[in-house]
């Protein structure tokens, strides 16, 4: 079963943080993943996933403006209906921003008839309610919490899309 995490980076964070969900996700039985920067996205394997998950340094609170292009203008060419959805975001700083960040996607991600999901508190700990949010300065300190929640993503999309 195919996987993708989309991704916007700048400074390296948030491809790191990916490819952590992206292996997170790998360690349920017969799910492959992909990680995809926006400018080298595989259509057709996007258009074979089951679930994508897309990810974003926060910018003033919200996604970068490479995010927000994506989703107005290339976003609708990777048929997304129905397929489990989610986000994440790579922040400077504990109140920048990322969970509004991750608001922005998930929302946009549903207008696309994508079935957001992220476990929130029903899996227990570590709560991840919208989808994680790692800082600049603590990224090993989030590892496991970006792969638990690619596991999440994974057994949910295995779950609802058992073939």
């Amino acid at each position: 079963m195919k996987m993708s995490v989309l991704y916007y980076t700048e400074t390296g964070n948030t491809k790191r943080m990916a490819a952590i969900i992206a292996e997170g996700m790998a360690s349920i039985e017969g799910v492959e993943t992909k990680c995809f920067p926006l400018d080298t996205i595989d259509r057709d394997w996007i258009k074979e996933s089951c679930c994508v998950v897309l990810g974003t340094p926060t910018h003033r609170s919200n996604v970068s403006s490479a995010i927000k292009v994506w989703l107005d203008e290339s976003a609708s060419e990777y048929d997304l209906a129905g397929k489990i959805g989610g986000a994440f975001a790579t922040s400077n700083y504990v109140h920048g921003g990322g969970t509004m960040a991750i608001q922005f996607i998930l929302d946009h991600l549903m207008v696309f008839g994508m079935l957001v999901y992220s476990g929130g508190s029903a899996l227990g700990r570590p709560i991840i309610h919208l989808g994680p949010v790692a800082l600049e300065n603590e990224l090993e300190k989030t590892e496991d919490i970006f792969r638990t929640y690619g596991r999440r993503m994974a057994a949910k999309a295995v779950e609802v899309f058992k073939r």
